[in-house]
């Protein structure tokens, strides 16, 4: 009688996926109740790859994202890992340091409070 050893599935995927620290999304999930209570966003979305982890906010569920902050370790020695996309997928900011690269949203939100 010969026994078969079978791995679990997808355990080095999971492994290998990209995440965000909880530090990291809190600080993006209290820009997004922001941005919810002054009405801007109403549905959000997250995506964890093996290269990149992405937060996506909408306007409306049935539409691109206005805004994507993508998190790519990859590119942490170079530009900056965090990335900010804008609505039409063009890049608004890069950095190193999450705060910096959200500043343009957070700016945009005190205008909205301030009118």
């Amino acid at each position: 009688m010969s026994a078969t050893v079978t791995p679990f599935p997808n355990v080095a995927a999971r492994a290998a996926q990209v995440g965000f620290e909880r530090d990291e999304l809190t600080r993006i999930l209290d820009l997004y109740g922001r941005m919810v209570a002054a009405g801007m966003w109403r549905d959000y979305a997250m995506d964890f790859g093996k290269e990149a982890a992405a937060f996506s906010a909408f306007r409306r569920a049935a539409e691109r994202p206005e805004a994507r902050i993508e998190k790519r370790p990859s590119l942490r020695s170079k530009q900056g890992m965090w990335t900010l996309f804008g609505e039409g997928g063009h890049v608004l900011k890069r950095g190193h340091e999450l705060p910096g690269v959200l500043f343009p949203l957070e700016r945009r939100l005190l205008k909205v409070v301030a009118g």
